[in-house]
């Protein structure tokens, strides 16, 4: 999370970031169970080197991956076009003002990305998160719904979320409105030489001296899950 500068390892190292992330599970099931998938048009916000774009592109009738990085769209759309898909496209945009129509999606996901505008260390988090908000629910259709996945902690077997991160996270239901729970997202690394190496290029050397000391080739995670459904929510 923002502690390192992970948006210059978006810029410069998809590679290695999808390397890192291809070893997490798949969440479709997880977004399935919020809201069917099958025949919606569909908007991956943050959507990165495809970690939920790919997952979901065999369910939707459209699919739109939106990012700040041309590199992870790049990566994003090489899985794409390699898993034989055409019912997708690819812009990199600000969350904060989504090149998308009025209505135009029946379901909105965010993974791991709206926490880099909502962080409590940005002056601004607010206003940022009320201007993500508001995009959403002009792009989403009556009945649609909005699925955000967040970080609960990595190397943590439960959730512990970081301070930065807590009111953000108390926002989304105390004014926005979203249920919420927490699923374990595990890395199962092929050896713990892996581990340490991905843990230290993303999450930084403290994790990366544990996965070391303990060698470990599963690393422990914890994912929030927030979830929204415009039938049954006023903005």
């Amino acid at each position: 999370m923002p502690q390192m500068d992970h948006n210059l390892v978006y810029q410069k190292e998809a590679d290695q970031y999808h390397l890192l992330i291809s070893k997490q599970p798949q969440l479709a099931d997880v977004v399935n169970s919020i809201r069917a998938c099958s025949g919606l048009d569909i908007v991956d916000l943050g959507a990165g080197t495809g970690r939920l774009t790919a997952a979901l592109a065999p369910y939707a009738k459209s699919i739109k991956a939106l990012d700040a990085s041309a590199a992870m769209l790049q990566v994003n759309a090489s899985r794409l076009l390699k898993g034989g898909f055409a019912n997708w496209t690819t812009a990199v945009a600000d969350l904060r003002k989504l090149p998308l129509e009025d209505q135009s999606a029946d379901l909105i996901v965010a993974g791991w990305s709206i926490c880099y505008l909502a962080s409590d260390n940005d002056p601004r988090w607010k206003n940022n998160l009320q201007e993500v908000m508001a995009e959403m629910h002009r792009v989403l259709r009556p009945n649609g719904a909005i699925v955000i996945f967040e970080t609960m902690g990595t190397g943590t077997a439960a959730p512990n979320p970081p301070g930065f991160l807590k009111p953000y996270y108390s926002m989304l239901v105390e004014r926005y409105g979203f249920s919420h729970k927490w699923i374990r997202t595990d890395y199962q690394f092929e050896s713990p030489e892996q581990a340490e190496e991905l843990a230290r290029f993303f999450f930084g050397d403290e994790l990366a001296d544990e996965v070391r000391e303990q060698a470990l080739s599963v690393v422990p995670e914890c994912a929030g899950v927030w979830w929204l459904n415009r039938s049954s929510h006023s903005k």
